[in-house]
């Protein structure tokens, strides 16, 4: 199975208090969005893919569009009516990846694995969620929280939908349970660019 992904990139970021877009935050010299754009290349099954801007995030869309890739503008109400949006423009009447564009530790192996699990399950939708201690290990402190049999999880942004399906709801989903990296660092404010950042390179070193 391959899949286009959407990279939400067209947030206010109300959480990251700086005049910097945080899709183009710099994560150890690069800009966020530049790590999930990499991921999404690097992966086998992703064949196209589109950066989803918004009124908030004119740089990004710049900054994208010099550098020769798919954009969809949408209205930036907020994340929901722009993943509708986004599929409706695009005719995405398929299942979908959508991914955060704050996700610098994603990797093409780890979203190939996703998408595989979401051809096994047999469901319309997917998620990855993440255990609260690998986050608070890290030190991301502003994730993003779903209950799953009674326990809280982290949301990572990394999810699969039927997008024939975008307006329907409680729809049946297969849930992934990852502590690994590549979902947990889910950047919301700059505390967590900075503690992130950190883990990293001790990450990098041990290895």
């Amino acid at each position: 199975m391959r899949l286009p992904a959407l990279i939400m990139a067209g947030g206010k970021g109300k959480r990251f208090h700086t005049e910097v877009e945080k899709p183009l935050a710099p994560f150890l010299g690069k800009p966020l969005i530049e790590w999930v754009i990499n991921a999404v290349k690097a992966s086998s099954k992703i064949p196209v893919f589109y950066i989803v801007t918004s009124p908030h995030t004119p740089k990004t869309e710049e900054k994208c569009l010099r550098d020769g890739l798919n954009i969809i503008r949408t209205a930036g109400e907020n994340y929901h009516r722009d993943l509708q949006q986004a599929i409706i423009q695009k005719k995405l009447y398929q299942p979908v990846l959508i991914l955060s564009s704050d996700l610098p530790a994603l990797t093409g192996t780890f979203l190939d694995y996703v998408i595989s699990r979401y051809e096994q399950c047999g469901k319309p939708a997917l998620t990855v969620l993440v255990p609260m201690e690998k986050c608070r290990e890290i030190g991301i402190l502003t994730a993003s929280a779903d209950t799953y049999g009674g326990t809280a999880y982290a949301v990572s942004g990394v999810n699969i939908i039927d997008g024939s399906k975008i307006f329907q709801e409680d729809m049946d989903q297969e849930v992934i349970i990852y502590d690994g990296v590549e979902a947990a660092l889910n950047i919301n404010s700059l505390e967590d660019l900075r503690n992130a950042e950190k883990y990293f390179k001790r990450l990098k070193l041990s290895r």
